[in-house]
């Protein structure tokens, strides 16, 4: 490969949402399997500092990284395709860069000169790609939201100047645009995407590559149209249909002009081993013996994204397992029991605020009472030792954080976190590691004693009412190594009755399902109700 930094950038033009994210992760994971080392990040123009704060329900999940970065949701796209573990190089959002900017500013760090957008922002956007990218053969940049976007602006003039840094040899622009079906005229319209292809035009880059996305197949037609109006090579225009799974997106570029283009951009001329994501697809295909119902205790119900991950480790247990998987939507600010009587498994994931939460603890009890398979994750074991407790006799167990009187404050909040309660990055954010009970159902599914998992939350169990918890039904498996703070809870009595303090679903893989979502499906199968 030689030492020469490689960089390719995926821009988005006509909408966002339309597919960026998985673009980048898709073309990375062709690299690598041709046997380039990659990395990835995502730049955002939000003016935000870092995506903590974001509204699940409008942007979907935040994903954490192991060094506690908290990032957009395409993070995790990046880390289940590439099956690395990123950092908080790999996230950059304008409005860290220009907080950094003004501190330099206010220290004297700029001599007394002006302080613009360019040069002083865009170099500062440069230097985070140039430092994300260090060590890798080739680094791909998403540029999130669409081209022409006010706040976009730096980003896309920031990639334009490295790209003249680095000499264009070094550099790809690979430009994701949208193409609409009419449904009443019956035909597919190029017109938005050849404007979001002169919009980036007029910013000084031409496109390497364009990827054109639709709702289903579009004719060729509309390839030689983007490439006559585009001024881009009839072969670097992909075509790409939504699918039945994303993880067929290797496999397409793979098969297209633009694996042409990748091939001479690296300098790897060997065929991309795709043989892990035919094994994939060949198992979501399978037509499954048997299909698990898990019901999926949220409080976000109007966007799915915002437990991306979760339902994702969800299906790759099912896939590692060889049984399908349905899962059933239960709003936790209605749920009643009768919602839980004709599915074979419980989750409850991670959440803040008081919305929907005695639903959650209903859940918990149920599966507690009843031996239905349960997995809490984050607040979803704040729940279960909120249930236990209640069942133990303290009927106004609670956590603080939703009835900061109560006199039984089973869960708390965390020393030194008094007062931060609405502010960002001051959660126990990132990898923190645990000892496991030896022969604990926790341990039996880790197969160790010694794990290390990621977590995102302020409160914490309060164990001065571990006796009264033990006697609702549920022990403490897992604690941080000095066993100050609680970190796996278990019902002994039960089959599968599971929480953790983490976050699992963020180290899930496609190809390697996290063990705890794999001890929920095998005990659910053994639980099928339908």
């Amino acid at each position: 490969m030689g030492k020469t930094q490689k960089y390719i950038f995926v821009t988005g033009g006509v909408l966002s949402g339309v597919g960026k994210g998985i673009t980048a992760a898709s073309i990375g994971a062709v690299l690598q399997a041709k046997g380039a080392k990659v990395s990835i990040q995502k730049c955002d123009p939000y003016l935000n500092v870092d995506a903590g704060l974001l509204n699940p329900a409008e942007h979907g999940e935040c994903f954490v990284t192991k060094d506690g970065a908290e990032t957009d949701l395409d993070l995790g796209h990046y880390e289940r395709f590439l099956d690395i573990e990123l950092t908080q190089k790999s996230a950059t959002l304008s409005g860290r860069l220009l907080s950094e900017l003004i501190m330099d500013e206010r220290a004297g760090k700029f001599g007394g000169k002006t302080v613009q957008l360019v040069p002083h922002l865009t170099m500062s956007i440069q230097k985070a790609i140039e430092e994300a990218g260090e060590g890798s053969d080739i680094h791909i940049v998403e540029i999130g939201g669409t081209v022409g976007d006010y706040e976009g602006l730096s980003f896309v003039e920031a990639i334009r100047e490295l790209g003249q840094k680095v000499g264009r040899a070094n550099c790809l622009f690979v430009h994701v645009v949208y193409v609409p079906f009419i449904g009443t005229s019956k035909e597919f319209k190029s017109k938005p995407a050849q404007n979001a292809l002169n919009d980036l035009r007029g910013f000084g880059i031409v496109p390497d590559s364009v990827i054109v996305r639709t709702d289903s197949p579009a004719p060729t037609s509309i390839a030689s149209k983007i490439s006559l109006f585009g001024g881009v090579p009839l072969e670097a225009v992909l075509l790409q249909p939504n699918v039945d799974t994303v993880f067929r997106i290797p496999q397409a570029i793979a098969k297209s002009g633009l694996h042409t283009l990748l091939t001479r951009f690296s300098g790897l001329t060997v065929e991309p081993d795709l043989t892990k994501w035919k094994k994939i697809i060949a198992a979501q295909n399978k037509t499954p013996d048997q299909v698990i119902k898990v019901g999926l205790v949220a409080k976000y119900m109007d966007n799915e994204d915002t437990y991306l991950s979760v339902l994702e480790a969800l299906k790759a247990a099912a896939w590692q397992q060889k049984v399908g998987v349905d899962i059933v939507w239960i709003n936790a600010e209605t749920v009643t029991k009768n919602d839980f009587k004709n599915v074979d498994a419980i989750l409850v994931p991670g959440g803040f605020g008081k919305r929907g939460v005695e639903g959650k603890i209903t859940a918990a009890r149920y599966a507690l009472d009843s031996n239905v398979p349960y997995l809490g994750i984050c607040l979803g074991l704040q729940v279960a030792v909120i249930a236990s407790a209640r069942k133990a006799g303290l009927k106004d167990a609670n956590s603080t954080e939703f009835d900061p009187k109560t006199a039984h404050d089973v869960v708390y909040i965390m020393d030194g976190q008094q007062g931060k309660e609405s502010t960002g990055g001051t959660l126990r954010l990132g990898d923190y590691p645990a000892t496991l009970l030896p022969k604990s159902v926790t341990a039996k599914v880790y197969k160790a004693t010694d794990v290390i998992e990621r977590h995102r939350h302020r409160y914490e169990v309060n164990q001065a009412f571990s006796k009264a918890i033990a006697k609702g039904g549920l022990m403490i498996s897992g604690t941080s190594p000095d066993g100050k703070l609680v970190e796996f809870v278990e019902a002994p009595l039960n089959d599968y009755f599971v929480a953790t303090q983490a976050h699992p679903e963020f180290k899930s893989r496609p190809s390697r399902a996290h063990p705890l979502f794999v001890g929920l499906i095998k005990a659910a199968r053994l639980n099928t109700r339908s």
